[in-house]
């Protein structure tokens, strides 16, 4: 077809994605979504095929391809312009039941040419934990309500019976509805803004340019494969929940123009609520591999079709149902995401022409801590700590990763102001910052995750509930490439009161300067009460290189800065600070020292 309307078409394509994420935002009411950009928009051709993946979390944009053919299965000839289907069954198509979808078919001239397609994390969804996590749960039918496609719109009318059924479910029906009803605007706009494209181009010209777009997407996919080496690269991945420990194993094997993902070893499926299902392991690999080996590419079915994955049922990537999955986005997705981007990275960094494009593991383990309680106006809140999605990049190849610098499935993610939270919850923040020594060392270091701590303020209850999840904090997760040191694992303390005495947590400006019983606690129902205080750190990028390679200056640099401390500086990376810098002489012998112990241990120190 013709260039220059092959170009329109597919920039228009991208401006109706843009305009529908900013319908989404301006709707919803809630942080995670507005703020820290838990969402995702996309487009979708007739047969449900991804037409144009949209911003937000990569993990969905396959899912939801699946959520559309589900929708097309079960309700055949009976789908009408207008109409909305809810989706969120994760043996259906779905991550867990708190991501819901909402589908939308576009029409044009009676005849179904398209999709939109939309998720977002509702406040709540009726499981037996408050929040849109349920680590109680030992089954999915306790992680709340849960469909395989259902209609919430007809004809462009809510099905109000539907719509009061589902928010007689839910703890938050306020929020719940507001989320429902922003999806519901997100996809009436971009079935607008289609229509009116077609009526410009015709069905058949802009389904020609969706087509061509996807071609275009393989070939220059599978070229850029072939220009990588062929091999195999491993990743393991743990998680460390509830007295249980998983682990995650990915063999990644190129060849040709095709990459094959194996998740063969990976450990049985789990009681606790970690596991995903094969929908889920397959947006878990595709989220770091789209911006990783297809940042110039658009997102579709073209750059999905050279890739082919296993994962063995009944294992922790691929679970039988009713397994719970409540927890699987911060679970076994996390970790196939971690395990993809460790052997895309090894991948990367054996080439010779696309070692630039090498990168650790950004960050590993979100802390998905939900809280919930009445604020000091008696309304009832729910929400995740935003913090989360701030995530820290990992170090490239020839420089350092980014501080607080997001996470590779979602590029636009970020968190909450402050002053957003304490509105909205009857918390007060005592400190909100990077943390020291959260990197991973490398000869880039990788970018510093952070560490804050709260306490309840003006609580109605005398206190917060709060709904912790997670990979647990005893294994380090953001991986390191090329002899770089993985990063620092998450930390959740629970501190008591303060002793008869001592100062008061509201003055506190450091862990250390928290007078009270510490209680490590990463998982579960816990309550906050007043007087009481919550610590949470969570984890740095990977490093990438051998620390002792590492220029001294930047050392130092980060040592004056509070990226790294005094004892780092000099047992991590070998450099020994003089009243003016850097003493090299000092350093210079350290390092020897270092690399000597290494080499007597045979473990590297």
């Amino acid at each position: 077809m013709d260039p220059m309307t092959f170009s329109i078409i597919r920039h228009r394509l991208f401006r109706i994605i843009d305009e529908a994420v900013i319908t989404l935002k301006h709707v919803s009411g809630t942080a995670i979504t507005n703020e820290g950009h838990d969402l995702m928009v996309s487009l979708y051709r007739a047969d449900g095929t991804l037409l144009m993946g949209g911003v937000g979390f990569l993990h969905h944009l396959t899912s939801a391809a699946e959520a559309c053919k589900a929708v097309i299965r079960r309700f055949k000839a009976d789908i009408h312009e207008g109409d909305v289907f809810l989706l969120n069954d994760p043996y259906t198509a779905a991550l867990h039941t708190s991501d819901v979808y909402l589908v939308s078919p576009i029409h044009h001239a009676g005849k179904l040419v398209a999709w939109s397609a939309c998720f977002v994390h509702v406040s709540d969804i009726g499981a037996m934990n408050p929040g849109g996590f349920s680590p109680d749960s030992r089954d999915i039918y306790t992680e709340g309500f849960s469909s395989p496609g259902i209609r919430l719109v007809s004809r462009g009318e809510i099905q109000q019976d539907v719509l009061d059924t589902i928010l007689n479910m839910v703890r938050s029906p306020e929020m719940v509805s507001l989320d429902l009803r922003s999806m519901i605007a997100c996809n009436n706009v971009a079935r607008e803004r289609m229509g009116a494209l077609i009526a410009k181009y015709g069905a058949d010209l802009v389904d020609e340019a969706g087509a061509e777009l996807i071609e275009q997407s393989e070939r220059q996919f599978r070229a850029r494969l072939t220009e990588l080496p062929d091999g195999s690269w491993q990743s393991r991945q743990y998680i460390d929940v509830n007295g249980e420990t998983a682990c995650v194993r990915l063999t990644m094997t190129k060849t040709g123009d095709e990459l094959l993902f194996d998740f063969s070893g990976s450990d049985p499926q789990s009681r606790n609520a970690i596991n995903c299902t094969k929908w889920a392991s397959l947006g878990g690999l595709f989220a770091p591999l789209f911006p990783l080996l297809c940042h110039d590419i658009t997102w579709n079915e073209g750059a999905i079709r050279p890739v082919k994955m296993i994962a063995p049922e009944g294992t922790i990537v691929n679970c039988i149902r009713p397994a719970p999955v409540s927890v699987a986005t911060v679970g076994a997705i996390q970790s196939v995401n971690n395990a993809a981007c460790a052997t895309i990275g090894k991948m990367l960094s054996a080439s010779e022409k696309y070692r630039s494009e090498a990168s650790a593991i950004w960050h590993a383990n979100h802390f998905a801590i939900f809280m919930f309680g009445r604020n000091r106006k008696g309304q009832y809140a729910i929400d995740i700590l935003t913090e989360t999605f701030a995530g820290s990049g990992g170090a490239r190849s020839f420089a350092d990763g980014v501080d607080i610098g997001g996470e590779m499935p979602n590029p636009i993610s970020r968190m909450a102001n402050v002053e957003t939270t304490e509105g909205s919850f009857p918390i007060l923040y005592l400190f909100r910052r990077r943390a020291k020594d959260s990197g991973g060392p490398g000869e880039y270091r990788g970018g510093t995750g952070g560490e804050m701590a709260f306490v309840p303020h003006r609580s109605l209850d005398g206190g917060m509930g709060f709904v912790i999840s997670g990979k647990g904090a005893r294994h380090p997760m953001s991986d390191g490439l090329a002899g770089g040191y993985p990063g620092v694992p998450n930390r959740y303390i629970r501190i008591g009161k303060a002793e008869p005495g001592a100062a008061a947590h509201l003055t506190a400006r450091s862990l250390e300067e928290m007078a009270g019983e510490r209680q490590p606690i990463s998982w579960g129902l816990s309550q906050l009460n007043e007087g009481e205080a919550m610590y949470l750190r969570w984890n740095g990028g990977g490093g990438y290189g051998d620390p002792l390679r590492r220029d001294p200056s930047l050392v130092h640099r980060d040592v004056e800065t509070g990226q790294i401390s005094d004892e780092a500086a000099r047992d991590i990376y070998g450099v020994v600070s003089a009243a003016s810098g850097v003493d090299l002489v000092a350093t210079t012998a350290r390092r020897s020292e270092l690399r000597k112990i290494r080499l007597s241990s045979g473990v590297a120190k």
